[in-house]
């Protein structure tokens, strides 16, 4: 064997391959089966061998890894739908140009909101959009009402127009607002407010009833001075303005089939009562119960309706508080407690709802209810005397906790 190392004739031994640039491969590939490959290129040719907790780990890394991403997709679809929503939107026609094209009728309602006016009329094709109307509406006209009515308008009106045609200020009217409620003596101010006619020369027709044909049974018009909105002529007198209102309610009257002298005191009456006593989802409940009561003298009530709303009334008072000594007072035409069955006429003027609930009443055992939360206008209803007084305490409880309400 020589020592010289470059000697070529020398026999040489197998070396292990070095990491020499360009060499690591080649070298493995050279070098015999039976020997192991490099640490750093051992992932490239085995399966790394793992635990089964490390398995499951990259199983759960990867089900986030999918859940991740699909709520990244998700996110960007949200996005991508609601900058077309955006888009499509901003292209929509928002409003037309001009006074419209073909005329159409137009119908205010009684009571109809400036929101169901706007989507009637977006529906009817007068306006592009309720929105827009809305907000044109508002501009000038925040604080006024759309006089319910019949309108001739056009198809295709801007809304500026639109608005322009049913807010049109028509010097040959005055516009009165007769609230739901109202005794005739606000009433009577109200349209005197309206008109600039003296309050007196409304209440002069006060106890004529026959001028105005309505029933000797009644004995003022109380009753008959019908809420809504109104337009009445500059030159209308205090009887036309008055003859006017009676017309209406006895329009209702009639829509509901009461015709009858007797039909119509007991429905303008009871209607009057349970406008007072509840609020409207309630009015067909209390009017059964009234019902029952007048129905059933030999009963709990002994057929009086014990309306504190009609006691107060006869007192020409708007407090519900009123002492033991006038609630037995029998000379108060309008207490019920004292007086069994109808007081001697309506307490106020009862709007289309109530007229509706009195002439047709719920079907229902009940005789007593009370109004047990004047803020949320909670009801409880009771078919005993016992049962009412457990209501009663609870509107007690009510009146205790807000101090000066029940007055």
């Amino acid at each position: 064997m020589s020592d010289d190392p470059y000697d070529q004739s020398a026999p040489r031994r197998a070396e292990a391959p070095h990491e020499s640039s360009g060499g690591g491969l080649g070298s493995l590939l050279d070098a015999p089966s039976s020997r192991e490959p490099s640490s750093g290129l051992r992932g490239v040719f085995e399966h790394e061998e793992l635990t089964p907790e490390q398995v499951e780990r990259r199983r759960r890394r990867g089900r986030v890894s999918l859940t991740t991403a699909i709520a990244l997709f998700l996110l960007a679809a949200l996005i991508t739908v609601s900058v077309l929503a955006s888009t499509f939107r901003w292209f929509e026609v928002r409003d037309y140009r001009g006074d419209g094209k073909d005329p159409v009728p137009f119908s205010v309602a009684d009571g109809a909101t400036t929101g169901q006016v706007a989507v009637a009329l977006e529906s009817q094709g007068i306006v592009a959009d309720a929105e827009t109307f809305i907000e044109t509406y508002q501009e000038d006209h925040a604080e006024k009402f759309i006089q319910p009515g019949e309108y001739e308008l056009r198809t295709e009106m801007s809304s500026e127009a639109a608005v322009a045609a049913l807010m049109e200020e028509d010097e040959a009217t005055h516009y009165a607002a007769v609230n739901r409620t109202l005794r005739m003596s606000d009433v009577f101010g109200v349209l005197s407010k309206s008109t600039g006619i003296p309050v007196s020369e409304f209440e002069a027709y006060r106890e004529d009833t026959a001028t105005f044909g309505i029933p000797d049974r009644f004995p003022t018009l109380e009753g008959w001075l019908h809420p809504g909105e109104y337009r009445f002529p500059l030159d209308a007198s205090a009887e036309q303005i008055l003859q006017t209102m009676v017309d209406s309610t006895r329009a209702t009257l009639d829509d509901n089939g009461i015709t009858e002298e007797d039909e119509i005191f007991e429905v303008l009456t009871i209607g009057s009562i349970i406008e007072f006593e509840v609020q409207p989802e309630h009015y067909d409940v209390v009017a059964g119960a009234i019902q029952n009561r007048l129905d059933n003298p030999d009963g709990e009530t002994s057929g009086f309706i014990q309306s504190d709303a009609s006691v107060t009334y006869g007192l020409d008072r708007k407090s519900y508080d009123f002492s033991d000594e006038e609630r037995r007072d029998k000379s108060n035409r309008y207490n019920t407690f004292a007086n069994p069955g109808l007081p001697v006429g309506p307490i106020g003027s009862p709007g289309d709802a109530a007229i509706v609930a009195a002439a047709d009443p719920q079907d229902n055992d009940y005789y007593f209810w009370v109004t047990v939360d004047l803020d949320t206008g909670e009801t409880k209803f009771a078919e005993t005397y016992a049962e009412h007084l457990e209501y009663v305490e609870e509107y007690n409880q009510w009146c205790s906790e807000n101090e000066g309400r029940c007055g």
